[in-house]
């Protein structure tokens, strides 16, 4: 590739924050925009050459083919542009971005590779430019950066495999996205300097993702890998009938408090001499994920960013216990992720 900018360029970065950053009473200095839910991609155009780099500097291509289709068909022939490559998805009469179908998407086959191109396509949401034919943008400000974006990527309506991300300088719109867009599949808002250049692998960007708490009724556990003390406290939710499901756990505990732990669930087990079996993927077969049911009787608080589906989207941090709380009490309708907004609702001019 012989283009202003050449991988590999390792992406700016954010910093997280508590709140949505006000504007300075003398006029604006930030640009507001929904945070992306999916894989961080820079697009390099060069001709029919495309290369789409990770954040850790792998190439992405081989997974997304129609994205490279995409790029060669509808991008300049020679720029680079930043941005999120997400799987889109209805749910409910809308469309959001479904985390699980892209996730997938990374597959050693070429045969599984092509299949799920055709099954779950990938779209490109540009929020950057770095360059665009013979200029160098990252020694621009993001409002000049901003321009490129759109003169590279035409704004399509809902289908278009590339898209370009909203942006506002209003704090309270930022404010309002931070609620409602995360029925769209979105987890917080990102805000960038107006007169700040783009600096590769710096935290200049701020972040402000979104952070919850809820009450769960612990359901089990799984035993660490060294084979004493607990791995991963398994937590649940009752459903609108009455039945509990697995929503994800909870590991980031001392070695004492795994020790401390086990020997708390130990009493508690539902069959002392069965385990139960665990979910296979790609990741892990069904009997490293094997896991120790126990009398659903405990409580605890979590801190949790996100949904995904009816599960947790993260391992979530243990707060606290609840002994205060009934473990039939720990539902589904304390968690208030609304579908209300279409993806492409939050998409620049689409």
């Amino acid at each position: 590739m012989d283009l202003p900018v050449n991988p590999p360029v390792a992406p700016m970065l954010a910093k997280a924050v508590a709140a949505v950053p006000a504007q300075p009473a003398d006029g604006p200095e930030w640009s507001y925009e929904p945070k992306w839910d999916g894989f961080r991609g820079l697009i390099f155009r060069d001709g029919d050459e495309v290369v789409i780099a990770s954040r850790g500097g792998k190439d992405l291509a081989r997974y997304f083919p129609e994205v490279v289709e995409a790029a060669r068909a509808g991008l300049p022939d020679r720029v680079v542009v930043d941005g999120e490559v997400c799987v889109p998805r209805r749910v409910d009469g809308v469309v959001r971005l479904d985390w699980d179908s892209l996730s997938q998407r990374i597959h050693p086959a070429a045969s599984r590779v092509a299949k799920l191109a055709e099954e779950t396509p990938a779209i490109f949401i540009g929020f950057d430019a770095l360059a665009l034919g013979d200029r160098d943008l990252t020694g621009e400000p993001f409002r000049t950066r901003r321009d490129g974006l759109l003169d590279a990527i035409s704004r399509g309506g809902p289908g278009s495999s590339l898209q370009v991300s909203r942006v506002t300088d209003d704090p309270q719109q930022a404010q309002d996205w931070f609620t409602a867009f995360e029925g769209a599949g979105l987890d917080g808002v990102v805000a960038k300097r107006l007169s700040g250049h783009y600096l590769p692998g710096k935290r200049d960007m701020l972040k402000i993702k979104h952070k919850r708490t809820a009450d769960c009724v612990v359901l089990g556990y799984r035993v660490h890998k060294s084979g004493t003390g607990l791995g991963s406290m398994l937590l649940g939710l009752y459903d609108d009938d009455g039945d509990v499901r697995m929503v994800g756990g909870s590991s980031a505990f001392s070695d004492a408090k795994r020790l401390e732990l086990q020997q708390q669930f130990e009493p508690m087990r539902l069959d002392p001499d069965a385990v139960a079996p665990g979910e296979v993927n790609r990741w892990r077969s069904s009997e490293s994920g094997e896991w120790i049911p126990i009398r659903p009787e405990l409580v605890v608080e979590v801190a949790y960013d996100q949904m995904e589906k009816e599960r947790f989207r993260h391992t979530v941090k243990f707060l606290r216990w609840r002994p205060d709380r009934d473990p039939a009490s720990c539902t589904y309708d304390q968690l208030e992720v609304p579908l209300t907004y279409d993806l492409y609702d939050v998409l620049e001019g689409a």
